[in-house]
């Protein structure tokens, strides 16, 4: 019994000394007394030093770690020969891209049809040269002359921006979206083309394209202005076409000869007129192309906002700025043959297309503008695309 019991004591013994050294970091740890130490109660662990983290991390030894975000540049560029027909078969070696008089490297290059997503956005106000009918069957016609793969939004405006669908390639979609698209009061075209840019289309991979069919004059936009749209459409790989008709003859008839009544209220407003109310009949002595009047402030006594020459000139330039800053073209589309050739020619360029990408071997300041200019060895070739781009903020809005 003696003889158990010494043994035992002898037992506890050996095991206290295996523990205190395993507590005390000693060579009896395996992990060195880190993996089951208790940190000290009273005394915090030192804050490591340049020197003893470098012990453990090599890579502490070059500083400060440095996040390089590199942003791949994509430009749409189409070739054309004299004549004006796209020039097919081209291949990376025949191109060159400068940037600010510096050439880049070719990072990317496709010459295959891609497809495309493209914003199709409707100005729906008063305003509208066409008939809603007219103007849906046109775009109608449009989405029939794009590729089956290719992914179409559509987005119409009045004074309020409605989004009919989502980028889908279901041409079922597409079409009761268009029909959705309804004339009404006011035009927010700023509004527009802000969501369209920055809330849709900036978030898309790949080929992007806006179709905007509108006469560039803006009455209701409060939240956005054409400087900032400008700004913004310089930032993102997306062509624009705008689709411009001129109402500017027309608005000036119906403002000289204002009609006395009061607008109804919006809801219940289909084309602009209240379900089970007859239209209103416009004086033979006050021709207009409008299926209603344009609406009046007061008793009769028309708004000058969007009447004005000025108006209408700015709104030219800003759609001419959204093409050329994006390397899209403009079209004018004052009868429904010019506005069905407009969106065909838009059909057509949108499959003649190279794709060309570099990683800028500048610096990537947000908010400065870098000049492009893109070259081909080709004789008698014209060359179309954007000749600049904005550095983006790290986080857009």
């Amino acid at each position: 019994m003696r003889f158990n019991t010494l043994v035992f004591l002898a037992f506890i013994v050996v095991i206290g000394g295996i523990s205190s050294s395993a507590q005390s970091g000693g060579k009896g740890s395996p992990t060195g007394g880190k993996a089951n130490a208790r940190p000290a109660a009273l005394k915090p662990a030192p804050t490591p030093t340049p020197e003893s983290q470098a012990e453990t991390d090599p890579a502490a030894t070059d500083g400060p770690e440095i996040v390089v975000d590199t942003k791949l540049v994509t430009i749409p560029v189409r070739v054309m020969d004299r004549k004006g027909r796209f020039l097919p078969g081209l291949t990376k070696e025949n191109f060159k891209v400068f940037e600010d008089n510096a050439e880049q490297e070719i990072a990317l290059f496709s010459n295959d049809a891609q497809p495309f997503t493209v914003a199709l956005v409707l100005d729906m106000s008063f305003s509208a040269k066409f008939k809603a009918a007219e103007i849906q069957n046109a775009a109608i016609d449009f989405i029939d002359q794009l590729r089956p793969e290719d992914k179409i939004t559509v987005i119409s405006f009045n004074e309020e921006v409605h989004i009919h669908c989502e980028p889908t390639s279901d041409r079922k979609a597409i079409y009761a979206a268009i029909r959705k698209a309804q004339i009404n009061t006011g035009t927010s075209l700023y509004e527009a083309v802000d969501v369209t840019i920055n809330d849709r289309l900036r978030k898309i991979e790949g080929r992007k394209a806006m179709v905007l069919f509108t006469d560039g004059v803006d009455t209701t936009s409060r939240r956005s202005n054409d400087l900032e749209n400008l700004r913004d459409a310089m930032e993102i790989d997306t062509i624009i076409y705008p689709i411009r008709y001129d109402t500017y003859a027309d608005v000036q008839r119906i403002k000289n000869n204002p009609m006395p009544q009061q607008m109804p209220q919006k809801p219940g407003m289909g084309n602009g007129i209240p379900t089970g109310s007859t239209p209103p009949i416009i004086p033979t002595n006050n021709p207009s192309p409008f299926p209603f009047p344009i609406p009046t402030s007061g008793m009769g006594t028309p708004s000058d906002k969007g009447t004005t020459t000025e108006e209408y000139a700015k709104g030219e330039e800003y759609l001419n700025q959204l093409a050329i800053r994006t390397g899209g073209r403009i079209y004018v589309a004052d009868t429904l043959g010019n506005l069905s050739g407009a969106f065909s020619k838009i059909a057509s360029e949108l499959r003649e297309l190279y794709s060309i990408g570099y990683y800028p071997t500048d610096d990537d300041r947000p908010g400065k503008v870098r000049r492009i200019k893109v070259k081909v060895d080709q004789p008698n070739a014209a060359v179309k695309a954007r000749d600049s781009y904005v550095v983006g903020e790290q986080a857009k809005k």
